[in-house]
């Protein structure tokens, strides 16, 4: 099954645990927030990529009222209940957002020549191939404007194999005493086999290539880690 098939199916009770299947969701979401470096009013462009129900894009949209924000998702059903979730708790900005089905690692990014001030992703691009996430970075470093930010809340491949042993233990017990189900977590675990995890430190050297400055890691608990940087002059590599 296709990643865009498991997250179609998904999406009806995709938000009702997503707050028990993340541990640390406050911290974790919250970590994105306190490191987008833009004034409240700011008239910001937003690209989110992978947005699944819009529960990041509501959060950047909400604490910047000024901001447009394009929404893109491989699954129709997750972008439906995002659709959604704007018209009912975002109607008088609706004409703000923009909603794109697509596979983003293999189409280019949307937008313009003028480019986005900030680029999102939370619990995305962890799907892709190590190879698919350095030619995503290299996307993503074009598609900003200059000193344009981007950030990822996602998932971390822990360095050492017992390190991710306990990565995936301590979430099991976290997620249980969250009150998830047996079913909740099934459901879970079963999309998890699509996960194509990369140590954090890989992840933050791929952006250092493609050209990001200031890469800084944010936060983590765990495999779920939240890092970015801004964008600056793509390194020439030289070969001797």
């Amino acid at each position: 099954m296709s990643v865009g098939a498991i997250f179609d199916e998904a999406a009806r009770d995709y938000d009702r645990v997503r707050r028990m299947l993340v541990p640390g969701f406050d911290d974790f979401y919250g970590a994105v927030m306190e490191n987008i470096p833009f004034g409240r009013e700011e008239p910001i462009r937003v690209l989110d990529l992978g947005a699944g129900t819009g529960l990041l894009s509501a959060m950047v949209a909400e604490k910047f009222p000024l901001s447009r924000v394009t929404l893109v998702d491989i699954s129709v059903e997750m972008l439906r209940v995002a659709r959604r979730r704007f018209a009912e708790r975002l109607a008088p900005g609706l004409k703000r957002f923009e909603f794109r089905v697509m596979d983003f690692a293999r189409k280019e990014l949307p937008g313009d020549a003028a480019g986005y001030d900030l680029v999102v992703s939370a619990l995305s691009i962890h799907h892709l191939t190590h190879n698919g996430k350095r030619e995503l970075f290299e996307k993503v470093h074009g598609s900003l404007r200059n000193r344009g930010v981007f950030v990822n809340a996602d998932q971390a491949l822990g360095p050492e194999p017992d390190v991710e042993d306990e990565y995936q233990e301590d979430w099991l017990r976290r997620v249980r005493g969250a009150g998830a189900t047996e079913g909740d977590i099934d459901a879970a675990m079963t999309r998890m086999r699509a996960d194509k995890n990369a140590t954090l430190g890989d992840q933050m050297s791929w952006l250092e290539e493609a050209g990001f400055d200031g890469v800084e890691s944010y936060y983590q608990d765990r495999r779920f880690v939240v890092y970015g940087g801004r964008k600056g002059r793509k390194k020439e590599v030289t070969h001797g």
